[in-house]
């Protein structure tokens, strides 16, 4: 549909907002040039658990959640919306490094969204009682004191709202009310009754005094213009707001001061290229998806000419047409895509390791949050991923195509970007919260200034497209002091070895993958640690699962072909149970050589905190163990071995670890003993115990990102020159942030 007055009022905007650059196409990208010498980034400075603002009288298990944010005048108190609590809970900021609870707003529905303007918190309440009689208010309190709200008055939206924006100059308030479908209903299709629209709320005065208007949305997009189901909002300094049809793949520009609809078109379709299509337990982008359609979530404005759109696109409608458009677009107000990030953010995140595999067939990291920020001198992009569990950020020129600046981890299930840029803050909510499971949901703050950036630590060559994650074991080479090997556990198929290169400054880098070959076929292993013989082949250790899986030590070629696979003996395979082999190392050569195995927790008849380490000798295959004596865990946690490597012929460091994550975390160190003068026992003799020395605490570095405490310290590697590296698991991005933590910690054997 056209509109007589829209090229006047875009004209306008031109005149008013941009200068020939702003305007200018961002296809001429190769004309840009940095004029900036340094680069100024983010660092996470504080993660906040969402269950330390539960009341003292409720359960610290309890489910709950942060989904959208807003930071009040000051920039000092963040709300944030806890949808399975109905409340709005509250942060204290002033040390952005040391966030503080300040409780929460109790409420009489489901928030959906809250937003801040001037004095005054808005929070979008969903009170529907059912899909087709939806209702809602927008609630209103006084935030004077930021940290003591008062109600002041409930204005009632006709439906259920969702998502709210502010204009800039704060004159105006936009709510979407989506009356969003039932998914249950009709396998989900629209259309579905009744419709959305937009609420215009003109913020002057006092509340009671404010006026509201509403804008219909129905007409316009063709795939159901009778149910727009409107989902984001976001308004430009020229109070001109962007609407985003995701269901309808179509976006409308509002004209708030008119109250009237000035431009919509559709959001159109992606070519992708090089993704992964299968659910296979392998991360192969290899497959090419053709005219998706973007279904945009949120949106935002870019340089308050430019409509950026996060693409997740996840409905399919009566055709079976699906989305999964993986990425992000910069549209022109009249609809012409400026820019489309194709697969390229998701091929970055394959780098670092954050690619769910597990959503392969659905909508892959599924891009869902964007928004915009002025920081120092430069304009950034923001765009998180739900599944990715991470914020991309861009920098952003006018006659630049976006460039990929750095990737901000988070914890599971990013759903809201915050920016503060008078403070120098971003804040990032997550919703995704299982006690149970070990995660909770958290707001995590990140600071501008850094000279650097720390994250990440690991990645694959950008210069290639190495799929990785879910490390669990690693080894120095013998002659090179910048190489180390790592490998991957069952999470993946086709086992294989990565060969990592470390600098001094920057992330290590993995520059290839030897997919493991028994036989000319790939195989499975759950592969928990790796050692390097002095010929340049290797041992490995697999993991079994106390079932059809045994636990396995194995030697291949430098190549990664298999050459040999050694079980246990049929008395100690009587005792495994599923906590087996976790870590491997070599001494030795030729008739000398012997190979120690870790053992992760007791096993049937073993005594109580006590583990084997099993010594190997190649030359007889004589197998005898040892017993390493382990720390007492705490209540309702266990404690075990995660790797095994060796300083020299006598000297062996392990990790040991409890198995939990968070500010639960207790145990995560490294130990050392000696074989010295012991001498293994067969099974059914009496094995020696060794002694164990503390190296080094592993808490402290894992607390320094100011980020989730990780679970699963995984890897240790000792290069010829004593530089000491460990890694965590970050079980393939599934029930896991993803993030991985590789860490140098020195010389720490003299």
């Amino acid at each position: 549909m056209q509109f007589p007055f829209i090229k006047s009022a875009l004209a306008l905007a031109i005149a008013v907002t941009a200068t020939g650059a702003v305007a200018s196409s961002l296809d001429k990208h190769d004309r840009a040039k940095s004029v900036h010498k340094k680069e100024t980034y983010f660092e996470r400075v504080s993660t906040f658990p969402v269950y330390q603002n539960l009341a003292p009288d409720e359960n610290t298990t309890d489910a709950t959640a942060a989904e959208i944010s807003a930071a009040s005048h000051d920039g000092k108190v963040v709300y944030y919306s806890n949808s399975p609590r109905g409340r709005i809970g509250m942060i204290d900021i002033a040390d952005p490094a040391a966030p503080v609870a300040a409780g929460f707003l109790p409420l009489a529905g489901e928030p959906t969204s809250v937003a801040v303007t001037g004095d005054y918190l808005l929070v979008a309440v969903n009170t529907s009682s059912s899909y087709t009689t939806p209702g809602g208010v927008l609630s209103v309190y006084s935030i004077d004191n930021p940290l003591q709200p008062q109600w002041v008055a409930d204005l009632d939206m006709g439906g259920q709202p969702d998502a709210i924006a502010i204009s800039p100059d704060g004159r105006y308030a936009a709510v979407v009310i989506e009356n969003e479908r039932d998914e249950d209903f009709d396998d989900g299709l629209i259309p579905q009754q009744p419709a959305g629209y937009l609420k215009i709320i003109t913020t002057k005065g006092k509340p009671s005094k404010w006026k509201v208007r509403q804008v219909e949305l129905t007409g316009y997009a063709e795939i159901a213009p009778d149910d727009p189901e409107p989902e984001y909002v976001a308004i430009s300094r020229l109070n001109i707001a962007a609407v985003s049809l995701q269901e309808n793949n179509h976006l409308i520009l509002v004209d708030l001061r008119r109250g009237m609809v000035i431009n919509e078109f559709s959001a159109g379709s992606v070519d992708l290229f090089g993704v992964d299509t299968q659910e296979n337990d392998v991360i192969e982008p290899l497959d090419n998806i053709l005219n998706r359609r973007r279904e945009p979530d949120s949106v935002a404005w870019l340089n308050d000419w430019w409509v950026v759109t996060a693409n997740e696109g996840d409905y399919e409608d009566a055709d079976g047409v699906e989305g999964g458009s993986r990425g992000f677009t910069i549209f022109s107000p009249f609809g012409h895509a400026r820019y489309e990030s194709g697969s390229s953010m998701e091929h970055d995140f394959i780098r670092i390791g954050h690619y769910p595999e597990s959503r392969s067939e659905n909508k892959g990291i599924e891009p869902e949050s964007v928004t915009t920020g002025h920081y120092g001198k430069a304009d950034y992009l923001f765009v998180g991923a739900e599944r990715g569990n991470a914020v991309a950020v861009y920098k952003v020129a006018a006659f630049a195509k976006p460039k990929l600046h750095q990737i901000l981890p988070s914890t599971i299930g990013p759903e809201g970007i915050l920016t503060i840029p008078s403070r120098n803050l971003v804040v990032v909510s997550s919703e995704e919260d299982s006690a149970d499971d070990g995660f909770r949901s958290t707001v995590s703050i990140y600071q501008y200034g850094a000279k650097a950036a720390n994250y990440p630590e690991i990645m694959s060559d950008p210069k290639q497209l190495i799929p990785w994650s879910a490390l669990s074991g690693m080894v120095a080479d013998n002659h090179k002091a910048n190489i180390l090997y790592a490998v991957p556990d069952s999470y993946y198929a086709q086992s294989r070895i990565f060969k990592v290169k470390v600098a001094k400054n920057g992330p290590a880098i993995i520059k290839e993958a030897l997919v493991l070959s028994k036989d000319g076929d790939t195989v499975d292993y759950d592969l928990e640690g790796i050692a390097q013989r002095s010929d340049g082949s290797f041992w490995l250790v697999s993991e079994g699962n106390g079932g059809s899986r045994p636990n396995l030590l194995i030697k291949t070629a430098a190549d990664g072909t298999v050459m040999e696979e050694i079980n246990l003996p049929d008395g100690v395979i009587d005792k495994q149970i599923s906590n087996g082999f976790e870590g491997v190392a070599v001494t030795g050569s030729g008739e000398n050589e012997r190979v120690l195995v870790a053992f992760q927790r007791e096993w049937k008849g073993d005594p109580e905190n006590h583990v084997r380490i099993g010594v190997y000798n190649p030359s007889n295959n004589h197998w005898g163990f040892l017993y390493y004596p382990l720390d007492v865990a705490q209540e309702d946690a266990w404690v075990g071995l995660s790797e095994l490597s060796a300083i020299d012929d006598h000297n062996f460091v392990v990790i040991e670890r409890d198995n939990q994550q968070g500010d639960k975390a207790q145990l995560k160190r490294l130990y050392r003993f000696s074989i010295d003068g012991l001498t293994p026992a067969a099974e059914g003799g009496s094995f020696p115990v060794v002694s164990k020395t503390v190296v080094h605490d592993l808490l402290p570095d894992l607390k320094a990102t100011g980020g989730w405490v990780l679970d699963k310290v995984e890897g240790t590697a000792i290069t010829k020159k004593g530089e000491v590296y460990v890694v965590t698991d970050n079980d393939g991005v599934d029930d896991s942030s993803g993030e991985t933590r590789f860490m140098h910690l020195g010389k720490l054997f003299r």
